[in-house]
């Protein structure tokens, strides 16, 4: 079974999320949107646009945080089947959470890693 293919986002969450992300603009160039992020488009070797996008957003600081560490990030995966997928991380003894989300954006699932960090598997919509 083919688990991860790709990187769907990195999501932080900020203290001063406006002052943070004028510094990636100011300092690394990152093209920050006015929604707060950015959307990186998939090349080939050559340049071309592969059919994917990976987000790059930066949010108000949330004491929750992100997952039941309350981490100050998640990285989304790109996944092929995530019903497969959280079946076979449950069966391995990882710690799957209970919540799946389903929408026009594609169906969502989380995993916590051995470090706590809340891991997001993210299963685009057809043709995406």
């Amino acid at each position: 079974m083919k688990r991860v293919t790709g990187i769907g986002g990195i999501f932080f969450n900020a203290k001063d999320p406006a002052a943070l992300r004028d510094w990636y603009r100011t300092h690394l160039g990152v093209d920050v949107l006015p929604w707060g992020g950015a959307a990186f488009t998939w090349t080939d070797e050559a340049g071309q646009p592969t059919g994917g996008t990976t987000i790059w957003s930066i949010g108000a600081a949330d004491p929750a945080g992100f997952g039941p560490h309350g981490k100050s990030f998640m990285i989304n995966y790109r996944v092929a089947d995530l019903a497969a997928l959280l079946q076979a991380l449950r069966a391995e003894g990882c710690e799957v959470l209970d919540k799946t989300d389903d929408s026009e954006y594609g169906k969502f699932g989380w995993v916590i890693d051995p470090e706590g960090n809340q891991v997001e598997l993210w299963e685009p919509p057809a043709g995406q």
